[in-house]
């Protein structure tokens, strides 16, 4: 994909979109080769499409509750993904559990993100899990997304400490910060070609992932290398 033909990024969320935030300030900046074609919700009225909006970004609501079932609901937003173009689909606190119909269609151009050091704490209440388990590492991973829940090809992985009078809003602050890093970082290597999923297998500028790649090990993850 040449610097003229930026990488198209549909966003799907349910809520506030913080992580949406950092993707529409890192676009506007210049600094995230990507173009935002649009934000889409199921829920309406949410934060996330008043900041799309406020971005000058399409934010589009299909509203799950207005389909008979799950599988109508995904052929409706299928359809309305598509009608974007994009190269890539985004899952930024997207609150639906997906099928496989969906998860195959855009197979390989589907990025989620998850609060937590996969393949541990899938699922949801992830903080409150890691500080009753006595972990003493937490964070973010980036992952493609399947039908397994929480369970695609990792790629990308932020970890920040469990401090001992850590409570699970504190845990999760901390851990936020560095999903504004992860998030951006993981969507600039498919947009620059160095990322893409063969397979069940990452592979990244060219080789197989064998481990998750560490946002730490990056001194500078705009310029990041492997």
């Amino acid at each position: 994909m040449s610097a003229a033909q930026k990488c198209r990024l549909a966003v799907l969320i349910s809520g506030r979109g913080s992580n949406l935030q950092a993707l529409l300030d890192q676009a506007a900046s210049g600094e995230l080769p990507v173009t935002i074609a649009a934000v889409i919700s199921n829920r309406p009225g949410v934060q996330g499409l008043e900041r799309a909006r406020q971005a000058g970004v399409p934010a589009l609501e299909l509203d799950h509750k207005n389909y008979p079932d799950r599988p109508a609901f995904e052929a409706a937003l299928i359809e309305l993904i598509d009608r974007q173009q994009p190269n890539l689909v985004i899952l930024a606190g997207f609150m639906r559990v997906l099928t496989a119909d969906f998860t195959e269609h855009y197979r390989g151009r589907l990025l989620n993100i998850h609060p937590s050091l996969l393949p541990k704490f899938r699922g949801l209440h992830t903080h409150e899990r890691a500080i009753a388990a006595g972990e003493t590492e937490h964070g973010a991973t980036i992952h493609f997304v399947t039908a397994e829940l929480d369970g695609g090809p990792v790629i990308v992985q932020a970890r920040v400490p469990v401090l001992p009078d850590d409570n699970p809003d504190t845990l999760a602050a901390r851990v936020l910060t560095q999903e504004h890093r992860l998030y951006p970082q993981a969507i600039r290597w498919f947009a620059e070609g160095r990322l893409r999923l063969e397979g069940e297998q990452v592979r990244f500028d060219g080789q197989p992932l064998m481990q998750p790649l560490r946002l730490e090990d990056f001194a500078n993850p705009t310029e990041a290398r492997r």
